[in-house]
């Protein structure tokens, strides 16, 4: 069985991969992290996690076209499958039901 939870930087980084749509690939994810949190992460933190996000089933890619400003090499996008909709889903929920749980900061 696939592992289904995820770590609190895979969901920062497939949030950026819903974010960012066509856009949502590794180097423009890193510079997304770092505007979002401003906090720095290295580039081969964010393809070994978006790897991992691939394996669980959370995230497809494919090769974009080759660009001449990155000298005609091609980018890999990822866009989120529906496994990673209701994973992100799931999370949010179980996140927002905590917050809504904590006396004080509670809505409502």
């Amino acid at each position: 069985m696939k592992e289904t939870r995820l770590g609190e930087f895979e969901e920062v980084i497939l949030l950026l991969v819903g974010i960012l749509e066509e856009d949502a690939y590794a180097f423009k994810i890193s510079d997304e992290f770092e505007a979002q949190t401003g906090r720095s992460v290295s580039i081969g933190a964010v393809h070994s996690t978006l790897n991992r996000l691939s394996e669980k089933g959370f995230l497809n890619s494919e090769m974009g076209a080759s660009s001449p400003e990155r000298g005609g090499r091609r980018k890999r996008i990822y866009t989120i499958t529906a496994l990673g909709h209701r994973v992100l889903t799931e999370a949010k929920d179980f996140r927002v039901s905590l917050w809504n749980q904590f006396p004080g900061l509670a809505n409502g």
